[in-house]
């Protein structure tokens, strides 16, 4: 999937990924960043992710990144 990065909090370690074509936020964890190799997001940064979604609690977040600028 695409998207741009709404924002990033690195005091926080969290921040949010607005899907392409759809109003959809998608959660991305500090470690998420890190795994992907890279050391930081920007708000308006484009980015390609995947969805990962954890079966017992429902819950989604971006894996994958790899920062398209």
């Amino acid at each position: 999937m695409n998207g741009t990065v709404k924002w990033f909090d690195p005091q926080k370690g969290y921040g949010f990924i607005m899907m392409e074509g759809a109003e959809i936020e998608t959660f991305v964890h500090r470690d998420a960043i890190e795994r992907a190799g890279l050391t930081e997001l920007r708000e308006g940064q484009m980015v390609t992710f995947e969805i990962v979604t954890d079966l017992e609690t429902g819950r989604t977040w971006a894996e994958r990144l790899t920062a398209l600028d």
